[in-house]
């Protein structure tokens, strides 16, 4: 990815986007957005990074490992290790049985009528919405500078291969409201994509092909949506 500038008000930058605690005085990490293990190796440069209190740092690690094995093996339809396609996945699988445990209790399987075996897997919805609102907030963060430190109005994911054409042409067509009047700010790293066109792809910030990409856009509300592996299709709103 391109190294893009910002230039926006410092005094935005003094909390935490999650506890909104001051930030001066506290332990702090780069947190990357999105969760770096959702992406391959070898990963893209300058990965999109924002600062964040250590403790909620530390606080969504669990959460971020349980959304990337359960979505591997929701993918390769199966909980064992040597057949995920992502590496932390199968990484953690092998070395932990409880999460392998965890995971197999989502899956239920079926038989149609038809005689056909059919798999069903149930996520913690909870943890994973903890995820994409972790990273909603950060992508919102990096390219508009707005820290978002209330509760979203909307919280939504869905499978795109479950979505109808027309729900599914909607949600990828984030430049349908690209008018003058819903510019970013200037200084804003997406006022910079908007007129340079850097990591973008029809308004979407591509992070790694096939792996991630979100996208950004204030009109009245801020929305954020993501794609996960070409997968799960997600949207916060604040």
């Amino acid at each position: 990815m391109d190294r893009i500038e910002e230039f926006v008000d410092e005094r935005q930058q003094a909390w935490c986007i999650h506890c909104s605690r001051w930030l001066a005085g506290l332990e702090t990490n780069e947190d990357h957005v999105p969760t770096k293990s959702f992406l391959s190796k070898p990963r893209p440069h300058n990965l999109p990074s924002v600062t964040i209190c250590r403790e909620c740092n530390n606080g969504f690690s669990r959460d971020e490992q349980y959304a990337v094995i359960f979505l591997s093996c929701v993918l390769s339809g199966t909980t064992e290790p040597d057949r995920q396609q992502n590496a932390s996945a199968a990484r953690a699988l092998a070395k932990s049985a409880r999460f392998r445990a965890m995971i197999d209790r989502a899956k239920t399987e079926y038989q149609t009528l038809g005689g056909e075996t059919r798999v069903v897997w149930q996520p913690d919805v909870e943890r994973i919405n903890r995820v994409i609102i972790k990273n909603a907030r950060g992508h919102a963060y990096f390219e508009y500078g707005e820290p978002l430190m209330e509760t979203p109005s909307h919280v939504w994911a869905a499978p795109l291969g479950t979505m109808s054409a027309s729900d599914h042409a909607d949600f990828e067509s984030v430049n349908n409201c690209q008018e003058l009047a819903a510019l970013p700010e200037v200084g804003s790293r997406m006022m910079t994509r908007v007129f340079t066109g850097q990591d973008l792809d029809d308004g979407w910030v591509v992070v790694q092909d096939g792996a991630y990409r979100y996208a950004v856009h204030q009109t009245g509300v801020l929305r954020v949506r993501s794609v996960w592996w070409e997968y799960l299709a997600t949207e916060v709103k604040w």
